[in-house]
């Protein structure tokens, strides 16, 4: 028997919304390994808050039971794989955060295939058999 897929994303956006939630503890401690306070484009405090609300209106609406919600689940992880993506093997502190990224891009995966995998939208299979 299948999981739901809508538990398996749930599992997943939780796994990125911790992931992240320690990144900001890190940052806001001090503790290294943490991540640089900004970019050229903006600080990253902000950034990982607007990644892991986008995770938690994901997981309050269901991850993959509407549109809107769908929507939130793939922006989720896009805005994850900034903060965990491929690019981090390149990072000179793989060593010491591969386990987080590791972690983070399985979560992704996961989260894509139950996105991929589920019934695009219970309304629209109803219309259809009318």
């Amino acid at each position: 028997m299948m999981p739901n897929p809508d538990r398996t994303a749930a599992a997943a956006l939780t796994t990125l919304i911790v992931l992240q939630i320690v990144m900001l503890m890190s940052l806001y401690a001090g503790v290294p390994p943490h991540p640089p306070v900004s970019t050229p484009f903006f600080g990253i405090g902000p950034f990982i808050g607007a990644a892991v609300s986008a995770a938690m209106a994901a997981l309050i609406l269901g991850p993959t039971s509407k549109k809107a919600s769908r929507f939130l689940s793939g922006l989720a992880a896009v805005l994850a794989l900034v903060s965990f993506g491929p690019q981090k093997y390149f990072d000179a502190q793989i060593g010491l955060i591969w386990p987080a990224v590791v972690t983070a891009q399985a979560a992704v995966l996961v989260l894509g295939l139950q996105l991929f995998r589920s019934p695009r939208n219970s309304s629209t299979a109803a219309t259809q058999t009318v």
